[in-house]
Order: C-alpha cells, then sequence, then structure tokens
C-alpha cells in the first residue's frame, strides 16, 4: 500500500490556502509583465474604439472585430520589437 503524504510547501497542493498563496507569488514574480499588459490591452480598446466611433462610423462590425483581433500580433510585434531595441542599446 503506497502513503499518501502533504508538504506545506508543496505548490500542486489542492487546498485554498495553497492555491492563494500560488497566485499571489505568481503576482509578485511577475507584477510588471502583468502591468505592461494591461496597460497595452486598454490602450488598444481605447484606440480602436475611438477609430471606429469617430472615424470608421460606417464601418461593418466585423471590420471593428477584426481590428480588434490584430491587437494580439501587435502586442507580441510590439513588445518582440521593444526587447530586440533594448539588447541592441
Amino acid at each position: 500500500m503506497s502513503e499518501t503524504t502533504t508538504d506545506d510547501d508543496d505548490p500542486t497542493a489542492t487546498d485554498e490556502a495553497s492555491l492563494a498563496d500560488r497566485v499571489r507569488s505568481h503576482v509578485r514574480d511577475n507584477r510588471t509583465g502583468m502591468v505592461h499588459d494591461l496597460v497595452f490591452a486598454l490602450a488598444w480598446v481605447t484606440l480602436v474604439s475611438l477609430l471606429f466611433d469617430y472615424v470608421l462610423v460606417s464601418a461593418p462590425t466585423w471590420a471593428f472585430y477584426l481590428f480588434m483581433l490584430a491587437g494580439v500580433p501587435a502586442y507580441f510585434g510590439f513588445f518582440l520589437s521593444l526587447e530586440a531595441a533594448l539588447e541592441n542599446r
């Protein structure tokens, strides 16, 4: 028969306290990146919304969603080019 033991430091523990600790630790470790992601997402959505509210008023709805979806490659392109620029500094 195998004996199951639980370790308090085990990151795979399933109780709520360890889940909260893991989330807190993840946020603490990735805080700057998460803030950058949030700022980029808010800026992109604001820019596209303003563009379609005031400039492209008669554009079809699918174009709006296409522009929103274009935020994904724009995000990666922006941060990859930023990383390359910082490495070449």
